[in-house]
């Protein structure tokens, strides 16, 4: 089976079907992905399951591939995945930066409930502003003209999180439009799909690339992005601590 880790995973996929659904099951979204140019080898090196897991879906993909014969299962050679993520100090800070980003998620919800197009126009334009100041110039820039030069921008890991960068900007493009022709629907409907895709993104930065991308880095590199990290937000002065507030102010106002 050693010479399936450099098949593409596409192809081992669409030749036998039930192995997208093996991997669907360990939370491994082949079957969803609009690339899909990785190798079965880069998907076990990226979402670096604990060994017994690994040694479990490949038996899995294994009896699926070759019914009924005895398959020497090959191992990926990798650091082993630690109980609890430990991230370095820069992926640390783009993780914080996260959180941040998900107590708007949870408050569009109660936003849009209660939009009233006549009264909260300001109300969408400041969620919009904190979107594309905050979450897109401050802490998708750090990403893209920081971290990602540091890896090769073909990977199919990095396409989809470029991919996800230009959807949500798509949408919030689709909200101002919105917001122009009154249209309360159409902005409601483009923040709950702003909302569901960056629930999903944060969930694949935080428990695949972060982790990957820090198995990669070398101590040098490390310091490096911390650094530039650091320079980034003395540039942005004040740009976290004026967010801070638009969140506290605004879960205030619907935590009533």
């Amino acid at each position: 089976m050693e010479k399936d880790l450099k098949r593409n995973i596409k192809e081992i996929i669409e030749e036998f079907p039930e192995v997208g659904n093996i991997l669907d099951k360990y939370g491994i979204g082949c079957t969803s992905c609009g690339l899909g140019t990785c190798q079965l080898n880069d998907i076990i090196e990226i979402h670096n399951l604990p060994i017994e897991k690994e040694n479990e879906l490949m038996k899995k993909i294994a009896e699926v591939m070759y019914p009924g014969k005895d398959v020497k299962i090959p191992l990926a050679k990798r650091k082993v995945k630690p109980d609890k993520l430990d991230y370095s100090p820069p992926m640390r800070r783009l993780v914080e930066e996260h959180k941040l980003i998900k107590r708007l998620l949870a408050l569009i919800p109660c936003i849009v409930e209660r939009l009233d197009i006549k009264t909260d126009k300001q109300l969408v334009k400041d969620v919009v502003d904190f979107i594309r100041s905050y979450a897109d110039k401050f802490h998708h820039a750090k990403e893209e003209d920081i971290l990602f030069k540091y890896f090769d921008p073909n990977l199919d890991i990095l396409k989809v999180i470029y991919e996800d960068h230009e959807k949500g900007r798509a949408h919030v493009k689709a909200i101002l439009q919105g917001l122009n022709k009154n249209d309360a629907d159409a902005i409601k409907e483009y923040l709950l799909g702003y909302m569901e895709l960056l629930k999903e993104h944060i969930k694949k930065e935080d428990e695949i690339l972060y982790p990957w991308m820090d198995r990669g880095l070398t101590d040098k590199d490390i310091g490096e992005l911390f650094s530039k990290f650091i320079e980034t937000d003395n540039k942005a002065e004040g740009v976290s601590e004026k967010y801070n507030k638009f969140i506290d102010k605004l879960e205030n106002k619907y935590k009533k």
